[in-house]
């Protein structure tokens, strides 16, 4: 007859290790279905934010000062330092997963990860090309943070530059966040790139002005200006003959340029020669149109009164 006897129900083993401490603990206010997994969740948080705090606090200063030491640029620490944040958190996650009894977490992200490579391929398409991009960026570098750059009719300076996205400030200061893709898979210039500049203006004087007197004034304004180098020197080019005027086209070099220098300095040397040409008697002439032809009207023209 002893299958009429009561079954004991056995209460299941706490987990190991730290997390069987703390659910041994909870046991006492909770029963075992619920006191096992938020004592495994208690270790996970605990163990994560320790690890990822000493991470934060220790390997990524010590990473920035051996940059620094080795004479890394910005363009280059910066993704450095991104990478280091992301295996501080990755061994966080790692240890704290195994810490709370979850098991291996390695095996455990291959096994999510394989059940996902499908759906996450056709899912992330444009950002791992945005991420693929950000990699040519770093190792070709067609330009930097600090550089002013223009592409598609945009223009601005490059304030960040991440693994997957670069952020750009206009001139207007609009914050432009522009995907790696559009800026590796177009033409991008960057003026700033070399230690020289050349500017050029076209000066339009009048058909009766004196050409080599003109040429003589803009040479001189550049020799004049001091941001505006003598190696290579100032060069003048007839370039036009317009309808209205004759081009002049001046050839222009400064040294370690930016936005501000450009702008600035061009507008200061053609200011400068047009002060002159209005000294010298050199106008700069304007569009003309003449209008001729007839115009036919319906029934008997009178003349006016006198």
């Amino acid at each position: 007859m002893s299958w009429l006897l009561p079954v004991a129900q056995s209460t299941p083993a706490p987990p190991s290790g730290a997390s069987g401490a703390v659910a041994r603990l909870l046991r006492g206010v909770l029963p075992p279905a619920f006191a096992d997994p938020i004592a495994s969740a208690a270790v996970f948080i605990v163990v994560f934010v320790l690890i990822y705090a000493v991470g934060k606090a220790v390997v990524l200063p010590v990473v920035t000062r051996y940059l620094k030491r080795r004479d890394l640029d910005e363009h280059a620490r910066t993704p450095i330092r991104k990478l280091t944040s992301i295996v501080v958190v990755f061994v966080a996650i790692a240890v704290a997963f195994g810490t709370a009894g979850f098991g291996d977490f390695l095996q455990s992200l291959a096994t999510v990860a394989a059940a996902a490579t499908l759906a996450i391929g056709f899912a992330m398409q444009d950002v791992l090309k945005n991420f693929v991009a950000g990699v040519f960026i770093y190792t070709d570098k067609p330009f930097r943070i600090g550089d002013w750059i223009e592409w598609d009719g945009n223009a601005g300076i490059v304030e960040d530059i991440s693994l997957r996205v670069s952020r750009v400030r206009t001139f207007d200061n609009e914050l432009l966040t522009v995907p790696n893709s559009q800026l590796t898979d177009g033409v991008i210039k960057n003026p700033v790139a070399k230690d020289k500049l050349r500017l050029k203006f076209v000066f339009g004087i009048g058909y009766d002005d004196d050409i080599d007197t003109a040429t003589d004034i803009i040479i001189e304004e550049a020799e004049k200006h001091d941001e505006i180098l003598d190696d290579p020197e100032p060069s003048v080019r007839l370039t036009e003959l317009a309808d209205s005027y004759v081009g002049l086209q001046s050839r222009i070099w400064i040294a370690q340029p930016s936005r501000a220098d450009f702008v600035r300095t061009r507008a200061e040397y053609v200011k400068n020669v047009k002060v002159r040409f209005d000294e010298e008697g050199i106008e700069i002439p304007y569009p003309q149109r003449d209008l001729s032809g007839f115009v036919e009207v319906d029934g008997p023209v009178t003349a006016p009164e006198q």
